[in-house]
Parts: C-alpha cells; sequence; structure tokens
C-alpha cells in the first residue's frame, strides 16, 4: 500500500520551545492537505520530545525463556495497582550512538547480560499523538542462566530486578492484564507469534 501523503504535504508556519528540562515541549504550527483536496486551517499542537529509543527482547531459544525487568515507573503511580512494571529492557538513543550499540549496552546494564546475537526487528511511534519519540526493537539471543540479581547504574537512580521465565508464562501476564504497557505487550506478542522460527533458527 503506497500512502497518498509525505511530509511534502505539510506546511511548517513555525516551531519553538516552550519547555526544556529533562524532557522538551515544541510547540508546532502548521497546515496540511486535506484527503478530500485543498488545505487545512492553521493548526497548533504540543508536542512532547523525549528523544528516541530501542526496546530489546531477550530470549533464550534453547529453553523458551525471556528476561524481563521490573522497575519504578513514577508516572503509573496514579492509574496502576502497583508503580512497579515489568517490562523488557530499553534504552534511550543519544547523539552519535547507533541503535544496536544501544541495545547491548542495555543489556548489560539493566539485565547484566551479553547477547550472542541481536536483530532489529521493527520500529514503531510509542505515541504520536501526542509525543515523537520512536523505538528501535531488537530481538536478543541470550543464555538465560546467566540472567540474575538486581541491577542499574545508580547516577541514574536505577533498581532493576531480573525475572527470568518462560515464554507461555511471560505471555499469560500479558493476557491477564498484569504487564501492561505497550512494549512489553508488543514485543512479547511479535515472540508468541515467531518463537517457532527463532527456535528452528537456533537448531539449524
Amino acid at each position: 500500500m503506497k500512502q497518498k501523503y509525505s511530509r511534502q504535504d505539510v506546511e511548517l508556519l513555525e516551531k519553538r520551545t516552550l519547555f526544556k528540562g529533562f524532557f522538551t515541549l515544541d510547540e508546532y504550527r502548521f497546515k496540511h492537505r486535506l484527503f478530500d483536496g485543498g488545505w487545512s486551517g492553521e493548526i497548533v499542537r504540543e508536542v512532547f520530545e523525549r528523544g528516541d529509543a530501542v526496546i530489546v527482547l531477550p530470549y533464550d531459544p534453547i529453553t523458551d525463556q525471556v528476561i524481563l525487568i521490573e522497575q519504578i515507573r513514577i508516572p503509573a503511580f496514579q492509574s496502576a495497582q502497583t508503580p512497579w512494571l515489568l517490562e523488557l529492557v530499553a534504552g534511550m538513543i543519544e547523539p552519535g550512538e547507533s541503535s544496536l550499540n544501544v541495545a547491548s549496552r542495555e543489556l548489560k546494564e539493566e539485565a547484566g547480560i551479553r547477547a550472542k546475537r541481536i536483530e532489529k526487528i521493527a520500529n514503531y511511534f510509542s505515541s504520536p499523538g501526542g509525543s515523537s519519540e520512536k523505538y528501535d526493537f531488537f530481538w536478543a539471543e541470550v543464555d538465560a542462566s546467566q540472567a540474575k540479581g538486581v541491577h542499574g547504574l545508580s547516577e541514574e537512580h536505577e533498581d532493576i530486578q531480573v525475572h527470568v521465565m518462560g515464554r507461555e508464562e511471560a505471555f499469560t501476564l500479558v493476557k491477564d492484564g498484569i504487564i501492561n504497557n505497550a512494549s512489553t505487550v508488543i514485543g512479547l506478542q511479535w515472540l508468541e507469534l515467531n518463537y517457532k522460527t527463532l527456535t528452528l533458527s537456533h537448531k539449524s
């Protein structure tokens, strides 16, 4: 499928920064082409600029186990039963870094493991209605027996517990709503669709 419009069909009138701290908030003023012809009126939108990130799904195709990490996420404090979330490994891409290097680094920092191989699967926007953040999603072949303990960088106030569990158990946590953050849901759903291929690839 070829989409009708591209970036050339947006007229950016102004972009200005409203706030810059740990995150950035920008204001966009723009017009765009309409599907039925002509142009929209001027639109104003605030955009949360968080930067881009990687998501890594550590999976052991020999034991059929995944590695999840658990850490506190204060934005979930008001609306979740617990702000400690089960997640995949993740990290922000700093200027000059490749997403592959970030994936390898974060596996070590957050889970204490190294990958036998890492493959990029896709990229996606986390919340394109209000944020520019884009994820590069990788799966990493790992030795699950090496994953244990508490990890994270003290200077970033990270306190990360590693969990090793069977793929079926992890996917049950998705179906039961225990795992309720988008990146982990997406990653485990992808694994459920593709684990047989990963297992066969390892055996060959």
